[in-house]
């Protein structure tokens, strides 16, 4: 298991670095890229698959901390995913913003008749003003999106965590006093992390309402 642990995190290490590439590559070769990140996040959640077979046929001492060491790993490539579909779905507003432009400025106008002429630079303003406000609610979209990815993985992380902890806690034999406590703190952030998804929601609901 200790192999393919370290493995599986030198390449989410990895796939880390060639993140920071997506920015700086050029139009015609970010897809490759993108491809290839991909293609490496899956993989990697292949092995986690195998990790998890494995830390659940670690001795019981050891049991819980693989399990825990596994569960790190799979917060940080499910970041790693919004991440790049984020990405992606801000390069695909842009390249059909640029399409749109490009249509518009090989448009012939003609101006047969002056009640019907169409004021170019007018026309062009409001484009540009229109692909502006998109491109907001694009962003605003996007960004809601990756905080209710998150929470949701956060919300899985909690109650594995507090799974793990109760049965820690009967492991060594805590005292009921401490267990109610453990119980009721992650009933309270269960609560935290609902009341910030539905304003989350409210939030994205109120921008598409009033910018669209």
């Amino acid at each position: 298991m200790e192999t393919l642990y370290h493995q599986t995190n030198k390449q989410i290490q990895e796939v880390q670095s060639l993140m920071g590439n997506l920015e700086k590559t050029d139009r015609q070769s970010v897809h490759l890229l993108e491809n290839e990140l991909q293609a490496r996040i899956d993989q990697i959640f292949t092995h986690l698959e195998r990790l998890e077979i494995l830390a659940s046929k670690e001795p019981p001492n050891r049991r819980q901390n693989a399990k825990l060491r596994v569960d790190q790993l799979k917060y940080d490539v499910q970041h790693l995913r919004t991440a790049l579909q984020n990405f992606q779905h801000r390069r695909y507003a842009r390249e059909a913003q640029d399409r749109e432009r490009e249509e518009l400025m090989s448009r012939t106008f003609t101006t047969n008749d002056a009640d019907t002429s169409i004021p170019i630079d007018e026309t062009l303003q409001l484009n540009s003003s229109l692909h502006n406000a998109h491109r907001g609610m694009d962003d605003l979209l996007g960004s809601g999106s990756s905080i209710l990815n998150g929470l949701r993985d956060q919300r899985s992380t909690l109650k594995g965590t507090h799974k793990k902890m109760l049965d820690v806690a009967n492991m060594l034999g805590l005292s009921n006093t401490v267990m109610r406590l453990i119980e009721r703190r992650a009933t309270q952030d269960k609560f935290i992390m609902i009341g910030g998804m539905l304003l989350t929601c409210v939030f994205m609901f109120l921008v598409i309402r009033y910018l669209g």
